[in-house]
């Protein structure tokens, strides 16, 4: 049987159908006074699938079979688009590392449109590195094989760890080289170009609200607020006042929900600029992001942030807290007093906060988590800090069996450094034997303990060095590593040893190699 994409994908398109939309066409760099500009991809010259989810695929009702056709390949790396798609660019601006920055868009994102799966959810489906935009400023909307590996692989990735997140559909080569200035030091390469199609219910962030404020324009921020709330949240009834109130609070509690499992899973953004974070509370524009190897609250991946570490692991809670600050900053203007706002923020930490003690009782395979537990949570992620101990080998050691039976040699491939597990040692005995103490009061049955254990704490996360090795890899002609990247990332609960070594620890010489420690957001 052959099937055809446009017999399958159903558009629907309500972004631009409902939102005012910029006069001029075309991709020039302009200031727009409208939600939206009309902008059709750049051709590329000759676009490949590397990879798909065959998870994505069966969301929009897609076959596996399809994404083997070159039809399949011309469509979602811009080449052709089917009868119904209505490519465009949005408008948002931003507060990038704590700076109000004007406008932003999308600079080198087209959305071809939005499609209605079967179950009658709406998938926004979204080049990037498809070309230039109204928004691309001096830039050339193209996108380099590295970040675009970055993004499907990690996309993909948190879905399954259980993180709230945009999702990845394909990922293209283009076939046409792309200049980059990756360490930013005057000696740009050519890099082979690749296009990631990322897929959302919404790609609606937080800039998008804060530019028609900055702007004075009250009519198009309260319009684009009646249509998330219509589109993105319709359990809360026609927009009014009271709407408006309830749909400011979901946000909050959504990114307070994002936040607690990024901190669950040891997941560093490394840009949590207001323009990067979704209303939806999803995990969006995967640049310089990095999961902690030792335990490290002060790590951040991005190098442009490597001096003020302003979106370091252990900050990601508050950092966030100050991003909602300004979205309701923004949309103050559609309320009489400040009261549901206030109401709204205060959900934001009640929620943070009931989240990190369910974590914190999951991860230490307890059945509730006391004041006493926090502190004692809080005394581990000392010591793993100063003793330099692998974050997800160490929570995967601690459930690894009865917590009687668990002695410091269970912990032993943890460590990254032996002199400072000697120099340590003692601090970790006298808190495993409060840990010990405190599961036998627990009464849990051992079984149930470490079977919570094993859903809280990943056996398998992406680490950057993995990553990293699969795109060297692949930049010399072999994407196997993607692809067996891809099919372990499904099944981050399971022991993947085979694969990864012991768990994926990060090897000795990934400590400070360029794109194992820290990255740029060039890409």
């Amino acid at each position: 049987m052959t099937y055809d994409l446009q017999d399958i994908l159903l558009f629907d398109n309500s972004f631009p159908r409902k939102l005012p939309k910029d006069p001029v066409t075309g991709p020039g760099v302009r200031q727009v006074l409208a939600a939206w500009s009309a902008v059709a991809p750049e051709p590329v010259s000759a676009p490949r699938v590397i990879a798909v989810s065959d998870d994505m695929l069966s969301v929009l009702g897609l076959p596996t079979v399809i994404a083997q056709s070159q039809r399949f390949a011309d469509v979602f790396s811009g080449n052709a688009l089917l009868p119904r798609m209505q490519p465009h660019a949005t408008n948002y601006g931003g507060h990038q590392f704590g700076h109000w920055a004007g406008q932003l868009g999308d600079g080198r994102a087209i959305t071809l449109g939005e499609v209605v799966a079967a179950d009658g959810a709406h998938w926004e489906l979204q080049l990037k590195g498809a070309g230039r935009t109204p928004y691309s400023r001096h830039a050339d909307g193209r996108a380099v094989l590295r970040s675009s590996v970055r993004e499907f692989l990690c996309s993909e990735a948190m879905y399954h760890l259980g993180v709230p997140t945009t999702r990845a559909l394909s990922l293209m080569s283009t076939g046409d080289p792309v200049l980059r200035d990756m360490f930013y030091d005057g000696r740009p390469r050519e890099e082979p170009g690749a296009i990631v199609c990322r897929v959302s219910p919404s790609f609606l962030r937080f800039g998008h609200f804060q530019l028609p404020a900055s702007r004075g324009d009250q009519a198009l921020l309260q319009s684009l607020v009646d249509f998330c709330i219509t589109r993105d949240f319709p359990q809360l009834g026609q927009p009014d006042p009271d709407a408006y109130a309830e749909w400011f609070k979901a946000v909050c509690v959504r990114t307070a929900t994002m936040i607690a499992e990024w901190m669950r899973v040891g997941f560093v953004h490394g840009v949590m600029n207001t323009d990067n974070m979704s209303v939806l509370g999803l995990t969006i524009d995967y640049g310089p992001y990095g999961f902690l190897d030792a335990f490290d609250p002060d790590f951040t991946p991005n190098t442009t942030d490597a001096q003020g570490r302003r979106y370091r692991y252990g900050w990601q809670p508050r950092i966030a807290y100050w991003n909602l600050q300004q979205l309701a900053s923004a949309i103050a203007p559609l309320f009489d007093d400040v009261a549901p706002l206030q109401a709204g923020l205060e959900a934001y930490a009640a929620e943070f906060d009931a989240r990190t003690r369910e974590n914190t009782a999951r991860k230490l395979g307890l059945s509730g988590c006391t004041e006493e537990d926090l502190r004692l949570m809080a005394d581990l992620q000392v010591w793993m800090h100063v003793a330099e101990v692998d974050m997800t080998l160490f929570f995967n050691a601690l459930g690894s069996a009865d917590a009687g039976a668990l002695n410091t040699a269970h912990f032993d491939e943890a460590h990254y450094d032996l002199s400072k597990r000697a120099a340590h040692m003692g601090d970790f005995e006298n808190w495993l034997s409060r840990y010990k103490a405190r599961v036998q009061a627990d009464g849990w049955d051992p079984e149930q303990r470490m079977a919570v254990m094993r859903q809280a704490n990943p056996a398998f996360i992406l680490r950057n060095w993995m990553t990293q090795r699969a795109i060297e890899r692949a930049e010399a002609g072999d994407e196997q590593v993607i692809l067996d990247l891809l099919e372990v990332i499904r099944r981050p609960y399971e022991p993947h040893a085979g694969f990864t070594g012991v768990a994926g620890k990060r090897p000795d010489w990934a400590r400070n190699a360029p794109g194992c420690s820290m990255l740029s957001c060039s890409s």
